[in-house]
């Protein structure tokens, strides 16, 4: 939550502070450490340690675990009564010291104001403290002005977090909770938590058998089944599809190269502690790659081009690696190896905004067939930190208004967000919004002037000249690993039609009609559907449940009615039924479904 000064940070933030008020009440010589608001709700992280634990038994509870939570909010409740100011004053360093003695993390903080490692506590010597009650902590604001403002909250999980996120350091007690204006805000908030939970991705993941990971292979390293490859697949060949209308091209690429490239490109400065680094036996040393420009560079590179034959679009799905702390690793939505549908475009200044329209375009395409609605940001650089990124500071300005003056022409909502930029150039952020209303940052379109002018890139323009050339960066899904989490969650892995794994299974009432029915699986496959058939001994609910389970689009009910009459009765996900209609009928509405990669099962 990026405004301080709103209402919900101001509660939120104070709500924060009240949890570490409840727990240093409960558990005496426990050690306190950060506290920030962040989206959805705020934080706090403990030290127990050292901390008397005796009143747990009281409540027959052996840690500080979930249960516990219910305690320390019951805390939080009593303390939220008292009513109490909540209070800013400005003290000094040795002040802050002596003050919290007894707070090493506190401690730690204060040295680093000190020593002007940080400034986000201080102001000319003294540092920013907050009062509630006899709660006092090291803070910077802004919160409310009494507890009694302070209306329906909850704490809703418990894990564990290294100090400063160093996994060199201790790790905490983090408590997570969340805080809204009134009572009903925050059951709805709760409730979209609950469905989260039930719609989370690895859950549906394991229950549809598309990927799995293995302890031997490692964290962050999915493998994908023969069900999850398929949808894959079908994903890729959708981008494929929509780039192939605007003459895109591809390419392949090595999944390792020399260090030297990534010099030049600025990426191993910029990311050499989170790159994969290899030696060869004869000493040379190589990165898997995190990224792929500097590659599609050099294809453009290998010869000199005409401005007749610009613009040059490459585009390739390929994966990439990033060395990702354990800790932050999570499903698919935060993975070591990341599948990218990336393009290159290289181009003249005259043909910029051109190339940005098609992009525009395909981005639209793709997330429209799937009920997504699209927000923008602008993902600018942060001006009061210009070493943290290439290039003269002027081309920044320069690109940043060119991309704004897209994305009002475009007429789609957006906003600027500073400091979000790539080191290299800015770029437009396609954002969206999935069905429990969460915010996810998906395609992106990136300008760069900066590395083509690294590596010398030009064309021959019409005076025999080199002109200097822009590159575009493109991803339509980004990460191929965190659209799928996010479709899977958005759709509760009900997906469309035609990316599901097994589109249509066949389920004969009894032995009988077992003949006809793969008789009919014969047509479907012919049809290149992807279909299978239940030929256990079970009952036909029993079936159907099988099939609603497993998230079956498409069911085809064979009795002997219809075996007599060579029909099928189709039956659609969620119970909707078209009796006795003829396979070939039946085909065209499935192939339709696949033509029109309709996301609804019933619009063809």
């Amino acid at each position: 939550m990026s405004d301080h000064n709103s209402n919900l940070y101001r509660l939120r933030h104070s709500t924060a502070h009240l949890l570490a008020y409840a727990v240093l009440k409960l558990f005496p010589g426990v050690k306190i450490a950060i506290g920030p608001v962040i989206e959805d709700g705020f934080y706090y992280d403990f030290d127990f340690s050292k901390a008397d634990l005796s009143i747990l038994k009281k409540h027959n509870l052996d840690t500080i675990n979930d249960k516990a939570l219910k305690l320390i909010e019951q805390e939080m409740k009593t303390l939220k009564k008292q009513n109490g100011e909540i209070t800013q004053d400005w003290i000094t360093i040795n002040e802050a010291k002596r003050l919290f003695k007894d707070q090493p993390y506190k401690l730690e903080i204060i040295k680093e104001i000190e020593t002007g490692k940080r400034d986000d506590f201080g102001k000319k010597g003294k540092v920013s403290i907050y009062t509630m009650g006899d709660f006092i902590d090291l803070c910077k604001g802004p919160h409310l002005k009494n507890t009694s403002e302070i209306k329906a909250f909850k704490l809703t999980s418990i894990a564990g977090a290294y100090w400063k996120g160093d996994s060199k350091n201790k790790m905490l007690t983090r408590i997570y909770g969340t805080a809204f204006a009134n009572q009903k805000k925050l059951e709805e908030h709760l409730n979209i938590i609950k469905q989260a939970k039930e719609r989370d991705h690895r859950l549906l993941g394991k229950q549809l058998d598309l990927f799995v990971f293995s302890d031997l292979v490692g964290p962050g390293l999915p493998l994908w089944t023969p069900k999850g490859t398929i949808l894959r697949t079908e994903l890729d060949n959708f981008v494929w599809d929509i780039r192939s209308k605007y003459n895109y091209e591809k390419v392949e690429i090595p999944h390792l190269t020399k260090r030297k490239l990534y010099e030049i490109s600025g990426h191993w400065d910029k990311y050499k502690d989170d790159l994969f680094k290899i030696k060869s036996r004869e000493g040379n040393e190589y990165a898997i790659k995190p990224m792929n420009c500097p590659h599609h560079i050099q294809i453009y590179a290998r010869k000199e081009h005409s401005y007749r034959e610009l613009p040059q679009r490459y585009c390739n799905t390929t994966m990439v690696y990033r060395d990702e702390q354990s800790g932050e690793l999570l499903g698919l939505s935060r993975v070591l190896c990341i599948t990218q549908d990336d393009a290159h475009v290289f181009c003249r200044e005259t043909q910029l905004e051109q190339e940005i329209d098609i992009i525009w375009n395909i981005v639209s395409e793709f997330y429209k067939t799937f009920n997504f609605e699209l927000e923008v940001r602008l993902s600018f650089s942060d001006p009061k930190k210009p070493e943290n990124y290439l290039g003269d500071r002027s081309i920044w300005e320069k690109t940043e208004s060119q991309l704004k003056s897209i994305a009002e022409r475009k007429n789609l909502k957006h906003y600027i967000a500073y400091g979000e930029a790539a080191f290299y150039g800015p770029k437009i952020d396609f954002m969206l919004k999935d069905s429990l209303k969460r915010e996810w940052q998906v395609a992106t379109i990136q300008i760069d002037r900066n590395m083509p002018a690294r590596f010398g890139l030009y064309c021959i323009n019409e005076n025999s000249e080199k002109e200097p050339i822009v590159m575009i960066h493109a991803a339509i899904m980004g990460s191929m690993e965190r659209f799928i989490s996010i479709l899977l969650e958005h759709t509760a892995g009900k997906l469309p039609f035609w990316i599901s794994p097994i589109q249509v299974v066949l389920l004969p009432i009894s032995e009988k009609q077992s003949e006809y029915s793969n008789k009919i699986l014969e047509e479907l496959k012919k049809s290149n559907l992807r279909a299978s058939i239940n030929l256990k001994n079970q009952t036909l609910s029993e079936k159907i449940r099988n099939v609603e389970l497993e998230k079956i689009p498409i069911s085809l009910i064979i009795g002997q009615k219809e075996a007599d009459t060579k029909t099928v009765t189709i039956r659609y996900r969620g119970g909707k039924q078209e009796k006795m209609i003829d396979i070939t009928k039946a085909i065209e509405i499935f192939l339709n479904l696949n033509k029109s990669r309709s996301f609804s099962l019933t619009d063809s």
